[in-house]
Protein backbone atom coordinates (compact mmCIF):
# COMPACT_ATOMS: atom_id res chain seq x y z
CA UNK A 1 0.00 0.00 0.00
CA UNK A 2 1.56 3.22 -0.77
CA UNK A 3 0.89 6.15 1.70
CA UNK A 4 2.01 9.66 2.18
CA UNK A 5 2.64 12.11 4.71
CA UNK A 6 1.60 15.60 3.33
CA UNK A 7 1.46 17.45 0.09
CA UNK A 8 2.78 20.66 -1.03
CA UNK A 9 2.13 22.89 -4.41
CA UNK A 10 5.79 23.48 -5.76
CA UNK A 11 7.02 26.04 -8.48
CA UNK A 12 11.03 24.85 -8.10
CA UNK A 13 10.96 21.09 -7.94
CA UNK A 14 10.11 20.34 -11.74
CA UNK A 15 11.20 23.48 -13.93
CA UNK A 16 8.25 25.40 -15.90
CA UNK A 17 5.52 23.68 -14.01
CA UNK A 18 2.88 24.37 -10.99
CA UNK A 19 3.61 20.94 -9.50
CA UNK A 20 1.28 19.27 -6.86
CA UNK A 21 4.74 17.28 -4.44
CA UNK A 22 3.13 14.74 -2.81
CA UNK A 23 5.11 13.06 0.08
CA UNK A 24 5.30 9.12 -0.03
CA UNK A 25 6.37 7.43 3.05
CA UNK A 26 8.36 4.17 3.74
CA UNK A 27 11.54 5.30 2.07
CA UNK A 28 13.80 2.10 2.29
CA UNK A 29 17.10 3.94 0.48
CA UNK A 30 17.80 6.34 4.19
CA UNK A 31 20.37 8.46 2.58
CA UNK A 32 22.75 9.97 4.94
CA UNK A 33 21.99 13.57 5.69
CA UNK A 34 18.68 13.36 4.31
CA UNK A 35 16.32 16.30 5.20
CA UNK A 36 13.14 14.38 5.29
CA UNK A 37 13.97 11.45 7.78
CA UNK A 38 10.51 11.57 8.73
CA UNK A 39 9.61 10.06 5.05
CA UNK A 40 11.44 6.89 6.31
CA UNK A 41 8.66 5.68 8.36
CA UNK A 42 5.82 3.54 6.88
CA UNK A 43 2.95 5.68 8.11
CA UNK A 44 0.33 8.26 6.39
CA UNK A 45 -2.90 8.30 4.75
CA UNK A 46 -3.37 6.22 1.78
CA UNK A 47 -2.63 7.22 -1.83
CA UNK A 48 -5.59 5.61 -3.66
CA UNK A 49 -6.04 6.39 -6.90
CA UNK A 50 -9.73 7.99 -5.44
CA UNK A 51 -7.84 9.98 -3.02
CA UNK A 52 -5.36 11.27 -5.71
CA UNK A 53 -8.29 12.61 -8.06
CA UNK A 54 -9.30 14.58 -4.87
CA UNK A 55 -6.20 16.26 -4.66
CA UNK A 56 -5.97 17.24 -8.11
CA UNK A 57 -8.98 18.69 -7.99
CA UNK A 58 -8.36 20.50 -4.49
CA UNK A 59 -5.59 22.26 -6.39
CA UNK A 60 -6.81 23.44 -9.50
CA UNK A 61 -4.18 25.06 -10.70
CA UNK A 62 -1.43 22.65 -10.74
CA UNK A 63 0.39 21.04 -14.44
CA UNK A 64 2.18 18.65 -12.77
CA UNK A 65 2.34 15.97 -10.28
CA UNK A 66 5.35 14.73 -8.60
CA UNK A 67 5.87 11.52 -6.90
CA UNK A 68 8.45 12.62 -4.23
CA UNK A 69 9.64 8.76 -3.09
CA UNK A 70 7.97 5.02 -3.20
CA UNK A 71 10.52 3.56 -4.45
CA UNK A 72 9.40 0.69 -2.00
CA UNK A 73 6.07 0.67 -4.25
CA UNK A 74 7.11 1.16 -7.91
CA UNK A 75 4.46 -0.51 -9.78
CA UNK A 76 1.70 2.11 -7.80
CA UNK A 77 3.71 4.82 -8.39
CA UNK A 78 3.49 3.76 -12.11
CA UNK A 79 -0.10 3.28 -11.93
CA UNK A 80 -0.65 6.27 -10.34
CA UNK A 81 0.89 8.07 -12.82
CA UNK A 82 -1.11 6.18 -15.33
CA UNK A 83 -3.97 7.78 -13.97
CA UNK A 84 -2.79 11.20 -13.85
CA UNK A 85 -1.77 11.34 -17.69
CA UNK A 86 -5.52 10.46 -18.23
CA UNK A 87 -6.86 13.71 -16.25
CA UNK A 88 -4.58 15.81 -18.16
CA UNK A 89 -1.60 16.32 -16.18
CA UNK A 90 1.98 15.90 -16.61
CA UNK A 91 3.79 13.82 -14.12
CA UNK A 92 7.02 13.84 -12.39
CA UNK A 93 8.81 10.90 -10.30
CA UNK A 94 11.72 11.41 -7.77
CA UNK A 95 13.20 8.38 -7.22
CA UNK A 96 16.17 7.98 -4.68
CA UNK A 97 17.66 4.87 -6.39
CA UNK A 98 20.28 5.07 -9.67
CA UNK A 99 18.28 3.30 -11.78
CA UNK A 100 14.32 3.37 -12.39
CA UNK A 101 12.12 -0.11 -11.74
CA UNK A 102 11.65 -2.07 -14.61
CA UNK A 103 8.16 -1.91 -12.91
CA UNK A 104 7.40 1.20 -14.35
CA UNK A 105 6.34 2.30 -18.11
CA UNK A 106 8.54 5.23 -18.92
CA UNK A 107 5.71 6.42 -21.05
CA UNK A 108 3.87 7.84 -18.01
CA UNK A 109 5.83 10.20 -16.94
CA UNK A 110 7.75 13.64 -18.43
CA UNK A 111 9.93 13.96 -15.72
CA UNK A 112 11.93 11.83 -13.73
CA UNK A 113 14.50 12.76 -10.88
CA UNK A 114 17.51 9.40 -10.11
CA UNK A 115 19.79 9.32 -7.63
CA UNK A 116 20.39 9.29 -3.39
CA UNK A 117 21.56 12.04 -1.86
CA UNK A 118 24.80 12.00 -0.87
CA UNK A 119 25.66 15.35 1.45
CA UNK A 120 29.38 15.59 0.08
CA UNK A 121 28.11 16.12 -3.28
CA UNK A 122 24.77 17.87 -2.60
CA UNK A 123 21.19 18.26 -4.18
CA UNK A 124 19.74 18.95 -7.52
CA UNK A 125 21.39 22.48 -7.18
CA UNK A 126 24.72 21.50 -6.27
CA UNK A 127 27.18 21.28 -9.94
CA UNK A 128 28.78 18.47 -7.97
CA UNK A 129 25.67 16.57 -7.93
CA UNK A 130 25.23 12.42 -8.30
CA UNK A 131 21.54 13.06 -9.09
CA UNK A 132 20.09 13.81 -12.59
CA UNK A 133 16.73 14.90 -13.48
CA UNK A 134 15.69 14.27 -17.29
CA UNK A 135 12.80 15.71 -19.67
CA UNK A 136 10.83 13.62 -21.75
CA UNK A 137 11.40 15.61 -24.94
CA UNK A 138 11.42 12.82 -28.26
CA UNK A 139 12.41 15.65 -30.40
CA UNK A 140 15.40 16.63 -28.45
CA UNK A 141 17.19 13.72 -26.64
CA UNK A 142 20.56 13.90 -25.40
CA UNK A 143 20.67 10.63 -23.68
CA UNK A 144 18.41 8.51 -26.46
CA UNK A 145 14.99 7.00 -26.49
CA UNK A 146 13.43 10.79 -25.76
CA UNK A 147 14.85 11.34 -22.52
CA UNK A 148 16.93 15.12 -21.90
CA UNK A 149 19.03 15.54 -18.92
CA UNK A 150 17.97 19.12 -17.29
CA UNK A 151 19.94 19.01 -14.64
CA UNK A 152 21.61 21.91 -15.88
CA UNK A 153 18.30 23.84 -14.76
CA UNK A 154 18.43 23.82 -10.98
CA UNK A 155 22.18 24.98 -11.30
CA UNK A 156 21.17 27.69 -13.32
CA UNK A 157 19.11 29.84 -12.07
CA UNK A 158 19.05 32.33 -15.23
CA UNK A 159 17.90 29.73 -17.23
CA UNK A 160 14.33 29.53 -15.49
Amino acid sequence: MLKYINTEVVFAEVPDEITLAINLSNCQIHCPGCHSKFLWKDSGKELSQRHLEKLISENEDITCISFMGGDSEPELVNLLAERVHKLGLKTCWYSGKQELSNKINLKNFEFIKLGPYIKELGGLDSKTTNQRFYEYNELDSTIGNGWQDITYKFQDKDVL
